[in-house]
């Protein structure tokens, strides 16, 4: 049985288990012992876990990017980051102007509703572009090469917002109406927080059921299941990419108005890490799968 066991599984394979299962002892060790100690009141956990929430919320809406994609083409889009950058770094100029104006004091729905559609927009035809140009033409090659690819239009792409907007941090401005706190359960949430978790409820909740509902998600499951059946039964599964590509970028753009809600900053980099985050959770909740980023990424915030 042993034999068996060895000629299956490498040394890499038992060495790499054997760390994983040492890192969740040291995980779980270190959460007991913070638990334990006391060190931080029921109120203070609250506040951990309220935050904890409205962050994974952001990281699932950006993680979603990751599944659809992978679950269509097979492949790690990691230039997704810098797509949900582009939405949210460039709707800072627009909530600047309306900020001075004082149209977002007087309208503040309507303002949010101006900068999620300008990020949104944004976002949508730079992943749309980026199919188009850096994707398609690779769709047939081995997988590695659009893996490298991916990682280069990363690059291109930050460096692009840093010669088109500054390499400078720029601040979103506070909206008056989204200051101070709400009292749920007992429990105060601040109001940025509260509105970034149900607009990302919503946001899951639509996408699960434009995928699970709707002709163009019966498509898109079909395109992923296999694309030359899919194309047989008269899908047109170009287009379905392209679509798939689309509601990636519309998402993370969406995920950058609610990151700039709660973090108030942005930069011509600042999609990396929130990206790298995302494609964890993406892979914890097991990639190409729509409600497994969804969890994955509100379990990645909280445990963070």
């Amino acid at each position: 049985m042993l034999q068996r066991f060895f000629r299956k599984y490498d040394k890499t394979d038992i060495a790499m288990w054997l760390i994983g299962a040492a890192l969740a002892v040291l995980v779980v060790y270190g959460a007991v012992q913070t638990l334990t100690a006391g060190k931080y009141s029921s109120a203070v956990w609250r506040d951990f876990i309220v935050f904890g929430l409205a962050q994974g919320s952001v990281y699932a809406l950006i993680a979603l990017g990751y599944t659809l994609v992978y679950g269509i083409l097979f492949m790690i889009n990691f230039a997704h980051g810098e797509v949900f950058t582009g939405g949210v770094f460039t709707a800072c100029f627009v909530a600047i102007a309306l900020s001075e104006s004082g149209f977002s004091d007087e309208h503040w729905i309507l303002s949010l509703l101006i900068l999620l559609t300008v990020a949104v927009v944004v976002s949508m035809a730079v992943a749309v572009l980026l199919e188009r140009i850096a994707y398609r033409p690779l769709r047939n090659a081995p997988r590695l090469v659009p893996l490298i690819t991916a990682i280069g239009a990363s690059f291109f792409l930050q460096y692009t917002y840093r010669s088109l907007y500054g390499s400078g941090v720029k601040t979103y401005p506070d909206i008056k109406q989204l200051s101070g706190t709400w009292t749920f359960l007992g429990t105060k949430i601040l109001k940025t927080q509260g509105v970034v978790i149900v607009a990302s409820v919503i946001l899951m909740v639509g996408l699960y059921i434009y995928v699970q509902q709707t002709k163009a998600g019966k498509a898109m499951r079909a395109v992923a299941e296999d694309k030359e059946a899919a194309a047989l039964m008269g899908i047109d599964v170009d287009r379905v990419i392209v679509n798939t590509f689309a509601l990636g970028g519309a998402l993370a753009g969406a995920a950058g108005i609610l990151y700039a809600m709660l973090f108030k900053q942005v930069n011509a980099f600042m999609g990396f890490i929130p990206g790298i985050k995302a494609f964890t959770a993406a892979v914890l909740g097991g990639i190409g799968n729509v409600p497994g980023a969804m969890l994955g990424g509100l379990f990645l915030g909280i445990v963070e």
